[in-house]
């Protein structure tokens, strides 16, 4: 039995399904367990970082927001976290290389969310985008981050849950695996784009059937509305933001298991999808071949350029097929191991950069202590300098290694 409930903050619509893995019964919302430190047991015993255990130096709460293009992702990640990352406006790809958002509070814990391409993206194959993901996921687990939770979002004003859709949702579960989906939230957006009646009866369908969420639903993933006001985002982080952090199957197969990306269930699921593809193009180069034949026989020269064109574009698809099923069985290591020294690299600027900067406000602070004398106007500009650096220090301190992860993710993807 599916039932539900509202959340008590204004906008989210909480969908309860019959798993409740974690049960708070403090004032307020239910479902969610707080945790005091990510590297604290359930018990509250306290153990040592180990590699994939999340860590969280820096206490900043990872939820990564994934779906397919256009479904809404960077103006969800943009209005809650008041961000300004780019959004698309037309039919081709905006987002397509991952993206930090800017740190944000949540009712007092530090907040970033990570924004994802979509595999049907318009400019990069689907390996390509595969390869990003599983680089940046298997480099932060190494790190000993895990995400708290993971944001999943769908158009409700979707007539159907076409091939498209159906096929991300498929690569989306891939990559979670079945004990990360207690930490998912399963959002529909675009609800002014239907009526009330239509959205709910497609919702109860996506709920209800198989085919489509029930399964994730039945593992303790939950379903929210999204009616685009900030109140509304909000309650979304904040059902999240207290999970006990949990990693990706992917993340797990990759760094725990050693397994080569073809190997991952994600990785193996492409790659099947790609040999499928490349058969049916060599049924369908056959069928041409033959019909070739019969108009070189028949001497229509108008049907025989017509049926070159069309041979010379599919075996232009099955070579590019071809290569993206090669990016998944050699690209991977080399790029997550490039990867990770850019982002050592950035952080090792980071590091001399904030050296510089406490030098400097430690000089700023003795110049005023000792020119007491100084004229009123003197004095006014010293601290108004001092100011200034330690806020731009902090807002650097803020965001922590997260700050280095971001310029190495625009700096490195930029070829994508």
């Amino acid at each position: 039995m599916i039932f539900e409930r509202t959340t008590s903050s204004p906008g989210a619509r909480f969908i309860s399904t019959p798993y409740e893995p974690e049960v708070n019964t403090h004032s307020g919302f239910n479902g969610v367990v707080n945790q005091s430190s990510f590297i604290r047991t359930r018990s509250g015993v306290n153990t040592p970082a180990i590699k994939g255990q999340s860590k969280q130096d820096d206490n900043v709460v990872l939820i990564a927001v994934m779906g397919a293009t256009g479904s809404g992702k960077t103006t969800f990640v943009n209005l809650v976290s008041g961000s300004n990352l780019r959004v698309g406006k037309s039919l081709q790809s905006c987002t397509t290389k991952i993206q930090l958002s800017q740190t944000f509070d949540i009712d007092g814990r530090k907040v970033l969310l990570i924004d994802t391409p979509g595999f049907d993206d318009t400019n990069h194959s689907d390996a390509d985008i595969l390869n990003m993901i599983a680089t940046f996921l298997a480099t932060m687990y190494e790190d000993g981050r895990k995400l708290a939770g993971v944001i999943y979002l769908h158009r409700i004003s979707d007539i159907r849950m076409g091939g498209v859709s159906t096929r991300s949702f498929k690569m989306f579960r891939w990559l979670c695996g079945p004990e990360a989906l207690r930490n998912v939230v399963l959002l529909t957006n675009v609800w002014d784009g239907v009526s009330l009646e239509v959205g709910e009866a497609r919702e109860n369908e996506l709920k209800s059937e198989d085919k489509f969420w029930k399964p994730v639903l039945d593992k303790g993933a939950q379903v929210f509305r999204h009616d685009n006001t900030v109140g509304s985002a909000q309650a979304i982080v904040r059902y999240l933001v207290d999970k006990y952090p949990l990693p990706l199957r992917i993340q797990t197969e990759l760094v725990d298991e050693h397994k080569h990306l073809t190997d991952t269930a994600a990785g193996a699921e492409l790659n099947r999808e790609l040999m499928q593809q490349i058969e049916k193009h060599r049924d369908e180069l056959k069928t041409l071949q033959e019909e070739m034949r019969e108009a070189i026989n028949a001497r229509d020269e108008e049907t025989k350029k017509e049926l070159e064109m069309e041979r010379n574009q599919l075996q232009a698809e099955m070579t590019s097929l071809q290569a993206h099923s090669q990016k998944l069985a050699t690209e991977y290591n080399e790029q997550k191991e490039r990867f990770r020294h850019k982002v050592e690299e950035y952080q090792r600027q980071a590091e001399e950069e904030k050296r510089r900067q406490e030098v400097a406000i430690d000089d700023l602070k003795q110049q005023l202590s000792r020119n007491e004398s100084n004229s009123e106007a003197e004095q006014g500009r010293l601290q108004k300098l001092l100011v200034e650096l330690q806020e731009q220090y902090d807002a650097v301190q803020k965001s922590g290694v997260f700050t280095s992860v971001g310029r190495a993710l625009d700096n490195f993807f930029a070829r994508f």
